[in-house]
């Protein structure tokens, strides 16, 4: 296998380590591409006519993890960001009432129970208009509105507090995101058609405060990418990268 010619057609799957903690914080094994990318810079020593470079030096060791997935978790969400993770949320829910024609007043139900003073009523054809008047029955979820004769269909918006089933992340102006240790599994094929475990450890990474989500319905998933930068551990650790041989 000794420099064996080789190549690679076949993402890394990647676990996500805390740095800090040494435990693991997301096994990442959905991506559809995974790039690693080395960067330096050189200086030189010049001397003589001309002014040649006689001498070089390096440093500057950096580089970058770039992951490109179409699958997406909220623990991806959270490693990105830096948020923290909640298991309560609020947002506004929007419901439309058929009403009866020829009478001043409707009760109507909703489908959960509003957060205090968060209902706004308008009539359907005035969307977002004018508000209507209301009053709350015993049961929060009934309201009873006052509206037109002529009105037959009203617009209820409201917030709903959300205590069980859901995961949001807070992102804050001070949200951070943590470092990661991270330890990537793919394959290389030689020329003489041996398939080769490849592994990559890259022993500092933290990701970039940049996400960008779409949303579409037409053509193909969408799809995020996540960049890391590669830093250099309590030891000057940056990357291993190993094949393995065949048994």
């Amino acid at each position: 296998m000794t420099n064996s010619n080789m190549a690679n057609r076949e993402v890394c799957d990647l676990i996500f380590v805390d740095y800090s903690t040494k435990k693991p914080f997301l096994n990442l094994d959905f991506a559809n591409v995974s790039t690693t990318e080395l960067t330096g810079e050189s200086v030189f020593a010049y001397g003589g006519k001309g002014h040649p470079k006689r001498i070089q030096f390096a440093g500057e060791r950096s580089g970058t993890l770039t992951i490109e997935t179409q699958i997406q978790t909220v623990k991806l969400w959270q490693m990105i960001t830096g948020g923290e993770l909640s298991k309560d949320a609020k947002f506004l829910a929007r419901e439309e009432f058929d009403v009866m024609a020829e009478e001043t007043t409707a009760t109507v139900t909703l489908k959960e129970a509003p957060v205090k003073d968060s209902i706004c009523v308008y009539a359907g054809d005035d969307d977002c208009g004018t508000e209507l008047t209301y009053t709350e029955a015993a049961d929060a979820k009934n309201i009873t509105i006052t509206k037109d004769a002529d009105t037959v269909k009203v617009i209820v918006y409201y917030m709903k507090e959300m205590n069980s089933g859901v995961q949001r992340i807070n992102i804050k102006s001070t949200s951070l995101p943590k470092s990661f240790t991270v330890y990537g599994d793919t394959i290389m094929k030689t020329e003489n058609d041996e398939v080769l475990p490849y592994k990559l450890t890259a022993y500092k990474v933290v990701p970039q405060s940049t996400m960008s989500l779409g949303f579409t319905n037409n053509g193909d998933p969408s799809s995020i990418t996540i960049t890391c930068d590669l830093m250099a551990d309590a030891k000057g650790n940056i990357l291993d990268l190993a094949l393995i041989e065949e048994d």
